[in-house]
């Protein structure tokens, strides 16, 4: 397949030829050469890396359904207990949301997905295996993580732990944790399991930090000792952990530098708060960094669309970015951050300045999206987009090409 006339990285019009799913020549653009089937009209648009949403809820998504009153209570308890309250009763099954959701994410660029799928008393294996559900439909279009997540604690509620084990002999990829010491109140028991399940499953870790000051880090230097002992280097992943740089900046610098030697990613959601770890920082020190939507118009909260150049946008706003280095490297994240995550043949990235993922040799995944330059697109966030999975067009136009009825 040749990709015509497409902007690497809003760099000189060029053409992409692909073959076996990887990019195997990039020349300068030929004005003169005829377009075979199957080829892709680039029109000038600039060529980026499919997105990788590494933190999203698939599960609790009300994508597509109308807007109700929100009606959840403050804190994480108060939070999961209004979707298992409420989660049963929409407009249509949770198969057709999981599917439909994930459905919009592949229509607007994103190919690489981890997705938490919630495992409790309540809901049983009902959620994993929606998710799954979705996976499989989707196996052509987008490649798919799911992490077996106690979003009620494990502790708390009999019989947990047993759903949790289930979900991983079933084939879950990722087993996940959450606030070892707020939610359970019991951190080593709490992270036995944790790592004990991981451990005998051989799959990665990733753990939901919402903890505050001193208390959020010390759950995470409970991890990431963890992490040290058991060997897992490069295998946990901290989701949010958005207040570990309250305490102050001697205790940032050390949790940077913990998490850089022992391989310890984060993942982000791009929250309205100034006490998360510095990214540029992160970067850095060589820690590897995605972005993620979370939950997606679900019982926990109105936002989240489908977009995670969206998302893109939100990260660089909360960080304060404005030059375009800066920008640019918001979008590097929420491409080649996550994948590199989720993959660790995807190198993590080596600076702010790095802008990897649209090079000779590098996977054909890939989205052509409108803009003059990298700023003016995460700015405007047109919808003009092709997306490309394994070397093939997956979906134009915001339709994922195999669905007949997409949104």
């Amino acid at each position: 397949m040749l990709i015509s006339n497409a902007r690497p990285w809003a760099g000189d019009p060029s053409d992409i030829l692909v073959e076996e799913g990887k990019i195997a020549s990039i020349t300068a653009h030929d004005p003169s050469r005829q377009l075979g089937a199957g080829d892709v009209d680039g029109r000038r648009r600039i060529l980026i890396p499919a997105f990788s949403d590494v933190h999203v809820h698939l599960d609790s998504t009300r994508i597509g359904l109308p807007f109700r009153e929100h009606t959840g209570r403050p804190g994480v308890w108060g939070m999961m207990s209004n979707d298992r309250e409420n989660w049963r009763e929409a407009e249509i099954g949770i198969n057709e949301r999981v599917a439909g959701t994930l459905e919009r994410m592949i229509a607007r660029g994103t190919t690489r997905v981890r997705s938490f799928a919630q495992v409790d008393v309540d809901t049983k294996l009902e959620k994993y295996e929606a998710v799954v559900a979705a996976k499989e439909k989707f196996a052509n279009e987008a490649e798919v993580q799911i992490m077996v997540f106690p979003q009620a604690g494990i502790l708390r509620e009999p019989g947990t732990e047993r759903y949790l084990e289930d979900a991983l002999k079933a084939g879950a990829d990722v087993m996940g944790g959450i606030d070892p010491c707020e939610l359970d109140r019991d951190p080593v028991r709490h992270l036995d399991v944790v790592f004990g399940l991981a451990e005998k499953y051989q799959v990665e870790v990733d753990i939901h930090l919402h903890e505050h000051g001193t208390q959020g880090v010390f759950s995470a230097e409970l991890i990431a000792e963890r992490t040290r002992a058991l060997g897992m280097q490069g295998k946990v992943n901290l989701s949010h952990a958005y207040e570990l740089g309250s305490v102050n900046e001697a205790t940032s610098r050390r949790l940077v530098d913990t998490f850089a030697e022992l391989d310890i990613s984060l993942t982000s959601v791009a929250p309205s708060t100034s006490n998360h770890l510095p990214l540029v920082q992160l970067t850095e020190a060589g820690v590897r960094f995605g972005l993620g939507e979370d939950g997606q118009r679900d019982y926990w909260s109105p936002y989240g669309n489908c977009d995670l150049l969206d998302r893109t946008w939100q990260l660089a706003f909360v960080n304060g970015f404005r030059k375009d280095e800066l920008i640019e490297h918001a979008l590097a994240v929420a491409t080649i951050g996550g994948a590199s995550i989720m993959s660790h043949e995807v190198p993590r990235l080596a600076s702010v300045a790095d802008r990897p993922g649209v090079a000779l040799g590098d996977r054909a995944e890939l989205v052509l999206v409108d803009g003059e330059s990298i700023a003016s697109t995460v700015m405007d966030r047109g919808t003009d987009r092709t997306v490309i999975h394994e070397g093939r067009v997956v979906a134009d136009g915001l339709k994922v090409l195999s669905v007949a009825d997409s949104y």
